[in-house]
């Protein structure tokens, strides 16, 4: 039996959108990006096994749905407009887990200029999947997910990006 598509976009769009932002150039490709995802999850979900958790799948597709279009399309600029975004659309923490949107929207600007792979173990470690999990979803072993991050993290400390 499929899962109900609309109940799933409902609680997974926080997901779906960060994903989808950190890929995008603009407003307009950020909508072009989410709409793929969206079709790709409808399409996908009959063959959704339940073998992991829901929101794992669904970041696997949402992660290689936006690499694939890029990969497809032109890759996006080094930086972009932050504007584009409400900031409540970007993720799912709540407003009393934000600082301030101005450091929330610093933070996914940091984060957009990594390589597409270091940007996908980032951004799942801040949704603090394991590193096997992370392995399993970019395909890279967990080792190498470890000196990702590592090195992620230092290039984000350093202001290096």
């Amino acid at each position: 039996m499929k899962p109900d598509f609309d109940s799933i976009v409902a609680e997974h769009s926080g997901l779906i959108n960060k994903v989808c932002y950190m890929y995008a150039e603009d407003s307009h490709h950020l909508q072009d990006l989410r709409q793929e995802v969206l079709t790709n999850i409808w399409e996908g979900l009959g063959s959704y096994k339940g073998d992991s958790k829901l929101s794992t799948w669904i970041y696997r597709v949402a992660i290689n749905t936006c690499v694939s279009y890029i990969r497809r399309y032109g890759s996006r600029p080094d930086s972009y407009s932050l504007d584009t975004v409400p900031p409540g659309e970007l993720g799912s923490a709540t407003q009393g887990e934000m600082t301030t949107d101005a450091m929330l929207a610093e933070m996914y600007s940091m984060i957009s200029r990594l390589s597409r792979i270091d940007k996908a173990v980032v951004l799942l470690w801040l949704d603090q999947y394991s590193y096997d999990d992370i392995a399993s979803l970019v395909g890279i072993t967990k080792a190498n997910v470890a000196v990702r991050l590592h090195r992620a993290k230092q290039r984000l400390a350093n202001s290096e990006i």
